[in-house]
């Protein structure tokens, strides 16, 4: 029996390399090694997401209103591109890594007998303790005075021995991009990565709609950390002990479907199929595999599947630092034998290395069954064709490693063999490791690859770390992987670890190949993406690359069919060249339909076999089988 092949017509979002969109991102991660072209567009379209540059009246112009030729983009604000995006110190738009704000906890012993102050009498505290001796100086004003120790919290800054982070671009705000109505960033960059990945399949989404029932879509996404700024959970969890009030919103707006919620209610208007899955770093891989099931069982047809975080604040830091996790300053300068530290190469993936780098982003892909793909003429990026998750058993600490990811690594790489053969596997694929830049991780993972590319005789295995270059992003991480891998089948270029200056000597990897610089590849046919989340949360997912993509469906269609297809493709490149375009530009023209296109209950239509809704052209098909005949 064969089952529908979920195809990826669509992604987008953000991190700290820029734009996931027609390999933004990516070609800022490799940008020595490609074509001038692409390198002049590459600094246009960072220039434009950074507010550097803007166009007026189709001119491009720089903050003072002059006009700039593309040309002398990079001559111009090359190094400031290049310098606000990538992993960098933590810029005050977040904290302040040299004076993170705390409270000092206090203990004020009484002098000449007693703690004198005065306050407006509406500030005294509920009930007033016993020991004080309250007087009333009028215009609602008091004295007080206390004749015991006093407790009291106060400003205070402190040195924060974490001071880098993967962060979006300089000058990126995803709220400035629509109403966001104080909505937690890592929502707001949920907005504009649904939008980028739907606006870059260049099929308008009704289109879609009028192809399928309306419970055939489905978004599956999550966060992991939650939405920690003060719009959200840490504003909730912080706000009475700092003497606000909790909001009516930020509840609601912490919870870890958010993201999903967003793009249901915002975005697409979807009625189909909703799921939120967390695995820890492997969130996004969870979501995908719940999409690809779906699709396989022809359950539904098309998916937004994504995930964000945004935990660049320093509850989170503190909290990963207290885990002896993160890359710190006296690490990072004892690892160079130097006084100051390197905030450009605090992740070190399978390099000797002190910790793991925190980031944010946004990662969004859209995925059409195969016969939906040829129908509507969809560009075919690459195909999911599993993914596998496992836990690791018995564990003694919680967050340690474990032998789960030797069985969705090995049930990954036997499902491709099976497929494609041992020539694809054996030498035109790679691995995106979840590479998180620690020194159990370098040992356990390279551990795993180099015995599983022995059982499958495989050689010179490239492997690639994202987290190099954005860090960790947590939920959406393995999002940043599936944008590199579908960067490299585009591109030919396979980026190296080049944050090391070599691998460390306890990696295993006789049969890996661990570059330290960027290179040229080749076709690639296979991608293996490998996520390892804590708590045992392991995921790997195989994909394949556009060309062997279409080769298998160019099988299972006819020629009739493919050609066809290729007709309806020409006017779906058009419309993706436009958007491509316009993006670079940065117009974005974000989809956030609050409170708009609403259904009208009143007007739902329900009979024994469908329900309709006016506002789709198909309707619900309703169960119309007995799936327990045989048991009844």
């Amino acid at each position: 029996m064969t089952s529908s092949l979920p195809v990826i017509i669509g992604m987008g979002g953000i991190n700290a390399a820029g734009r996931t969109s027609f390999h933004q991102g990516f070609r800022r991660i490799v940008i020595d090694k490609i074509t001038a072209e692409a390198r002049q567009e590459t600094f246009i379209g960072l220039a434009s997401l950074m507010k550097l540059v803007s166009y007026k009246e189709r001119k491009l112009v720089d903050q003072q209103g002059e006009e700039i030729i593309p040309s002398d983009v990079e001559a111009k604000f090359g190094q400031q591109i290049l310098d606000g995006t990538l992993i960098r110190k933590i810029e005050k738009n977040h904290f302040d890594p040299d004076a993170t704000h705390w409270h000092q906890k206090m203990h004020v012993e009484p002098g000449d007998n007693a703690i004198c102050f005065t306050l407006r009498a509406k500030e005294l505290p509920s009930p007033v303790p016993q020991s004080w001796q309250v007087n009333d100086l009028g215009n609602g004003n008091v004295s007080v005075e206390i004749p015991n120790e006093l407790t009291i919290f106060h400003d205070a800054y402190r040195d924060n021995p974490i001071k880098a982070a993967g962060q979006m671009p300089t000058g990126f705000e995803p709220g400035a991009l629509y109403n966001s109505r104080h909505q937690p960033r890592g929502l707001q960059a949920t907005i504009f990565a649904a939008t980028d990945a739907i606006r870059s399949t260049g099929i308008e989404w009704d289109a879609i709609l009028n192809e399928i029932n309306p419970d055939q879509v489905g978004t599956y996404s999550a966060s992991v950390v939650g939405q920690m700024h003060q719009e959200g959970l840490g504003g909730l969890l912080k706000s009475r002990l700092s003497g606000s009030r909790v909001s009516t919103k930020q509840l609601a707006l912490g919870l870890n479907t958010m993201p999903t919620d967003f793009i249901n209610a915002y975005v697409i208007g979807n009625v189909g199929t909703t799921s939120t899955s967390s695995g820890a770093c492997a969130t996004f891989l969870y979501n995908l595999r719940s999409a690809v099931q779906d699709i396989q069982a022809g359950r539904i047809r098309v998916a937004v599947v994504g995930s964000s975080d945004a935990p660049v604040t320093p509850e989170v830091i503190e909290g990963f630092g207290n885990m002896s996790a993160l890359a710190n300053e006296e690490g990072l300068k004892k690892l160079d034998n130097s006084d100051t530290a390197d905030h450009r190469r605090t992740s070190r993936p399978f390099g000797e290395n002190c910790g793991f780098t925190i980031g944010e982003g946004a990662q969004c892909i859209v995925l059409m069954d195969d016969a939906l793909a040829i129908k509507m003429g969809a560009k075919v990026m690459g195909s999911v064709a599993d993914v596998f998750v496992n836990a690791d058993g018995y564990k003694k600490s919680i967050t340690a490693p474990g032998p789960g990811n030797y069985i969705t690594m090995a049930k990954s790489v036997a499902l491709v063999q099976k497929v494609l053969g041992k020539e694809s596997l054996q030498q035109r694929s790679f691995i995106l490791a979840h590479g998180s830049s620690t020194p159990q991780n370098r040992v356990t993972e390279s551990l795993i690859y180099d015995r599983i590319a022995t059982s499958f005789d495989i050689n010179n295995w490239p492997v690639a770390a994202p987290k190099a270059f954005v860090g960790h992003t947590i939920g959406p991480a393995s999002g940043d992987q599936m944008a590199m891998a579908l960067g490299v089948f585009n591109d030919n270029i396979m980026p190296g670890v080049t944050t090391i200056d070599k691998v460390a000597d306890d990696v295993h990897n006789d049969r890996l190949n661990i570059a330290t610089d960027h290179w040229s590849c080749g076709d690639m046919d296979v991608a293996f993406i490998n996520s390892k989340g804590f708590g045992g949360n392991n995921a790997t997912a195989a994909v394949f690359s556009p060309k062997v993509t279409l080769t298998m469906m160019a099988k299972r269609y006819s020629e009739q069919e493919m050609n066809e297809y290729q007709q309806k493709l020409s006017l779906v490149e058009q419309a993706q060249e436009d958007y491509r375009l316009r993006a670079n530009q940065g117009e974005f023209d974000v989809i956030y339909k609050f409170g708009k296109g609403l259904l009208d209950e009143a007007a739902i239509e329900i009979n024994n076999d469908s329900l309709s809704f006016a506002e789709f052209k198909y309707a619900i098909d309703l169960p119309s089988e007995n799936p327990f005949a045989d048991m009844v």
